[in-house]
Order: C-alpha cells, then sequence, then structure tokens
C-alpha cells in the first residue's frame, strides 16, 4: 500500500511524466520520418530502445554527423529538460518573457551534452529551424515576447516539450492550458500553439486522482479550440471502435482521418523537390492541427490507458514518432504515476544520455510544491478579502 502511495504521489507522477517523456523520445527516435510500412518492413514492431536508427550507414557512422538508437533521446527531451531548468530558476508561473529570457539562455548560451551528436555543445547546434526560430526572434529581432511565435513555421515544436506546464498546474487543466499558451506563443502561433496548451491541460488532468484516460481527454476537448478540437475528437471517437483491432487498422483509420488536418501524410522528409512549391502544411489555419497528439490521445484510448502499449503503437505508427511517443508518455505516465517505471530502461536512459532523469525530477519536484504553495497562500489572500468586502457591503447595506 505505501509503495503504492508513493508511486501516486506528486513525485512519483512527476518521475513516472518525465520518464515517459525520454522514453517515448528515444524509443521513437530511430524510427522517425519512417511510414508505417516501411517500419514493418525494416523493423517489424519496435517494443525495444535497442533499436539501430534507419539512416545509419552500413559503416555504422552516423549521416549528418548524428546518432540515434539504444536509448539516445532527441530535442524533445533536452527541450523539456531546459524548460525545468527556467521553471527551477525563477520559481514562479511563467509567460512569453520566460521564453524571450529563460529558454534563450538554455537552448542559446549553456553548454550540455547532446547525445544525438556526442559532444557537449550548445542545444541550439541541434535544434530544429523552427526552435533556432527562439532565439532568432526573441535575442536577434528583440521582438515583443508575445509575438515571438508569429511567423514561424507551425508544427508541434512547443507541444513536444511542454509537459513541465502541466505538471506545475497539476489537477488544473485550464490554468495549465493557459500558462502554456501565454508561454509558448513565444515560440509557436496558430495550430501549434494551442496543441501545446492542450496537451498541456492533458498532463494537468493525468494528475487528478483515479482519472481515467477518457477523462483525460474529456478535459482536453473541454478548452481545446478549432481544427485542434475537431482532430482530438474525431481520432478519440474512432478509438472507441477499435480496441481490441489489429494495429495496422487502427493506423489506417487514424490516419485517414488526420489527413482532413493535416496535408503532409507520409511525406515529412524535406528535400530541394519541395522548395518554392505551395503547400497548406506549416502555415497558420484554424481548420488544420498537428497530427501527434490527436494520435497520442488516440493510441492511449485504444488500449484503455496502457503506459506502453499506447506508446508502442504510437511510434510503430510512423511519421514524427518520437513526438507521438513523447506525448503518450507524458500524459500516461502522469496518470499511472512510477509504477510504470521499469528501473532498466530508466538506467540505460541515464547512462547513454549522461542525465540523471529521477535528480531532475525531483529537483523539479521541490519547485511546483514551491509554486503550489504560492498559488494556495494568494488563494487563501483572496478568500480572505472577499470575505471581508462581503461582510463590509453587507453591513454597509444594513
Amino acid at each position: 500500500m505505501k509503495n503504492t502511495i508513493e508511486a501516486l504521489s506528486l513525485k512519483g507522477r512527476i518521475r513516472a511524466a518525465l520518464f515517459g517523456v525520454a522514453y517515448g523520445d528515444a524509443i521513437g527516435a530511430p524510427v522517425e520520418k519512417l511510414s508505417v510500412e516501411q517500419i514493418r518492413q525494416r523493423y517489424g514492431r519496435v517494443t525495444s530502445m535497442n533499436t539501430e536508427w534507419h539512416r545509419m550507414s552500413e559503416s555504422g557512422i552516423a549521416r549528418n554527423w548524428r546518432v540515434r538508437g539504444n536509448g539516445i533521446v532527441t530535442d524533445d527531451t533536452l527541450m523539456t529538460l531546459c524548460l525545468m531548468s527556467v521553471y527551477n530558476e525563477v520559481k514562479r508561473h511563467i509567460d512569453a518573457w520566460d521564453m524571450a529570457e529563460g529558454m534563450v539562455r538554455e537552448i542559446a548560451w549553456k553548454p550540455r551534452w547532446v547525445p544525438e551528436l556526442q559532444r557537449e555543445t550548445l542545444l541550439i547546434e541541434r535544434l530544429f529551424y523552427p526552435e533556432k526560430w527562439i532565439f532568432q526572434r526573441h535575442q536577434l529581432s528583440n521582438c515583443d515576447p508575445r509575438e515571438g511565435g508569429i511567423g514561424n513555421m507551425v508544427n508541434c515544436g512547443a507541444a513536444m516539450y511542454i509537459a513541465p506546464v502541466g505538471m506545475v498546474n497539476a489537477c488544473d487543466p485550464k490554468a495549465a492550458y493557459d500558462e502554456a499558451i501565454a508561454f509558448a506563443s513565444g515560440h509557436q502561433q496558430s495550430f501549434g500553439l494551442e496543441a501545446a496548451g492542450v496537451l498541456a491541460a492533458a498532463i494537468a488532468a493525468a494528475f487528478i486522482p483515479n482519472i481515467t484516460i477518457e477523462g483525460v481527454v474529456d478535459e482536453a476537448l473541454a478548452l481545446a479550440k478549432d481544427g485542434t478540437k475537431k482532430a482530438i475528437a474525431e481520432v478519440v471517437d474512432a478509438a472507441h471502435g477499435l480496441r481490441g483491432a489489429e494495429h495496422a487498422k487502427v493506423v489506417e483509420t487514424f490516419h485517414a482521418i488526420i489527413a482532413q488536418y493535416s496535408p503532409m501524410g507520409d511525406d515529412v522528409v524535406h528535400s530541394i523537390k519541395k522548395a518554392g512549391v505551395p503547400s497548406e502544411a506549416y502555415r497558420p489555419s484554424r481548420i488544420n492541427a498537428i497530427e501527434e497528439l490527436p494520435l497520442a490521445l488516440g493510441f492511449a484510448i485504444v488500449n484503455d490507458g496502457d503506459f506502453y502499449k499506447a506508446i508502442h503503437d504510437g511510434i510503430n505508427s510512423g511519421r514524427d514518432t518520437d513526438s507521438i511517443g513523447v506525448m503518450a508518455g507524458a500524459i500516461l505516465g502522469a496518470m499511472h504515476g512510477a509504477t510504470v517505471i521499469d528501473q532498466a530502461d530508466a538506467s540505460l536512459l541515464d547512462v547513454t544520455n549522461r542525465l540523471d532523469l529521477f535528480a531532475e525530477a525531483d529537483a523539479f519536484c521541490e519547485t511546483v510544491l514551491e509554486i503550489q504553495g504560492a498559488d494556495r497562500k494568494l488563494d487563501e489572500a483572496k478568500a480572505d478579502m472577499r470575505e471581508r468586502l462581503g461582510i463590509f457591503s453587507v453591513g454597509k447595506v444594513a
């Protein structure tokens, strides 16, 4: 009984959510950008982090001087840790000004071990262009922080590392949504920004005691807007009827639905052939949605909230596999707590990436407790003030 209580404590849930981020990232990274058919042909079904990256050359030297596989995490996990560091420094709720200051410092000025590059360097050296945008807009362009996301390529870049916002606002999805939107507006816009808000809300909801995955989805849908709301609703609705179905059928159904909201399909590789070609992809829209979040929630529903089955189904569905794994892992890790943590996998992640995930999680938990403690004191002060005003008002009328 004691172990169960500890696993479902705030500390246990934060540990599991961070483990879910890193595990989903590391197991999904080697097959990222492959289609579901390519994964099946090359790997069958990936269920282990000990998987060779599909882009490794025959000589064993990584293309683009990067390596993946065997537990290596990508920028999804490293950016999550950066955001945790921002919170640890300011010890309060955050907004776009913290993107302009804290996140810029974390990605562009603080050297760290970047496992894909196998060296200590600035994280910005590894980041994709939409994440480099944070530095471009805030330090080089010195924009209004709230306008930092304007003009950026619309993608899942903010959502992939937004989990700490959900943790800080544990059990309060609306507060998580609002804070994620306020903060991530410094990085993303349109449905990319919306996805960050909705994912943060889902993670906050996952901390609610005894909540089910259906309850998490309901909380997310109550806050979601426009194409993001519709995409999640349609995928989740289909997911309820696909429990027990073959993975191929589930993926086929999900991809047919998400095609209405995301025009990329399996063509996710940027090449010279796309230069100057008009596209609906990556541009602002009230109709479109990123596909990673609806798919992560769909696979969670199909598997009735099972942590490993949902992640494995998600990363074997192809395309942006690491981010699908990250989102499913963060939500279900927070929901189930530390009971989902495989110690061997956790050790592999630490050793391979020169991390101490649980130490990071525990330090962040202390920050969360401090922020929530300040929130409680503020709420008590407001309640006291309302009571005083109410007494004064009644007395005045009398």
